[in-house]
């Protein structure tokens, strides 16, 4: 199995981007805070998992990609996607879990609702596990979280309505991974999270002439389909968009640094290259790079692409650029042109030409 495993960090220079509702101790009702993981050495802002895959998935469904999105539909307390990956690439790509409902308001729900006609039936209960991972994104180094004051005021009359919300400086890191062998694949075993199919969604496999890996008891899209999801999902993340707070602090969510290659497995072999210097900005751990390449070089099957914004950080740039030329596993590869540092959208590019040049990478 080939997987793209990538490591990204977002600027956040004064920033909002996940809130967890009312500030405890507040001293105004009208309070929010940011989520943070507190520590003996600080207060580290983040940006969970959910959040950074709903932007994900709204900027997906806001490009010119060509994605199709799954409809969702609800059932009193509980929401679900069409669950078709044959059909909607998100539930392809970002997984689902669905169950078939029985309840007479359900069933009343669907007569009544005039989109029912198109929704998929479901005999039983299906699961995908999602091919794209992504970590939490964690700020690189404690922070001071700034407490921010200010008064609702336009009104004519009476006494200004005072609020407070939270707001912090700092880079955000984290990882993704994208299962290559999985997108595209859909399973019909009788196991959680790999009953991708019910009977219904098999025949609607068959009638759209996918290739039955009957081994794996799965069915498979053409490789050309599967390669478009993939390309539109890497397309993405270099304009992603998103996070709260954007009308008081505008926050470019989209990477400006990308360290992206494919792999033979899904562990994450970038996950400790980048530390926070003494002044809690990112530093590239060179040593960490070069142990990482030379350990795995029998597991990496793509170039390495670097992407990475001018005007982000250029000084650690400039040093990161000299260690290349240096001794050992780093200066080895440049000069095989194995390593590309290029804008990330540039970088992802590159990746997505080169993944339509190694199809096999997909098997």
């Amino acid at each position: 199995m080939s997987f793209i495993s990538g490591l990204l960090l977002i600027d956040a220079p004064a920033s909002a981007l996940n809130n967890l509702g009312k500030i405890d101790g507040a001293m105004t009702d009208n309070a929010s805070g940011v989520k943070f993981i507190r520590t003996r050495e600080g207060a580290y802002p983040y940006v969970s998992a959910q959040a950074f895959r709903y932007w994900l998935r709204r900027t997906l469904e806001q490009g010119d990609w060509g994605w199709k999105a799954a409809p969702i539909y609800r059932e009193e307390k509980i929401a679900y996607t069409d669950a078709n990956p044959i059909i909607y690439w998100d539930d392809d790509l970002f997984g689902y879990m669905r169950a078939p409902s029985k309840k007479a308001s359900a069933v009343a729900a669907r007569e009544a609702d005039a989109n029912s006609a198109i929704e998929t039936a479901t005999t039983e209960t299906v699961t995908r596990v999602s091919p794209f991972r992504v970590s939490t994104l964690v700020s690189i180094a404690p922070v001071s979280i700034v407490n921010d004051f200010g008064v609702m005021s336009r009104h004519s009359e009476g006494d200004p309505v005072p609020y407070e919300h939270q707001f912090y400086r700092t880079t955000l890191q984290g990882l993704i991974s994208l299962d290559l062998s999985a997108a595209g694949t859909f399973s019909y075993r009788n196991k959680t999270g790999y009953l991708n199919l019910d009977e219904i969604r098999v025949e609607i496999a068959k009638n759209a002439g996918l290739e039955e890996l009957s081994g794996d008891k799965s069915y498979r899209l053409p490789v050309e389909q599967r390669l478009q999801r993939i390309a539109a999902l890497l397309e993405a993340l270099a304009h992603l968009d998103g996070g709260a707070k954007q009308a008081q602090h505008y926050t470019d969510v989209s990477p400006d640094i990308l360290v992206m290659a494919v792999t033979k497995g899904g562990n994450n072999i970038f996950g400790h290259i980048v530390g926070a210097n003494s002044q809690g900005k990112p530093s590239f751990k060179i040593d960490a790079l070069d142990q990482a390449l030379r350990v795995f070089e029998d597991q990496i099957l793509s170039k390495i692409y670097i992407g990475w914004v001018r005007g982000y950080l250029d000084d650690e740039r400039s040093s990161f650029e000299a260690a290349l030329s240096g001794d050992g596993v780093l200066k080895d590869l440049v000069d095989k042109n194995k390593i590309i540092i290029a804008h990330p959208r540039e970088a992802l590019r590159s990746l997505i030409k080169e993944l339509k040049d190694n199809p096999d990478w997909l098997s």
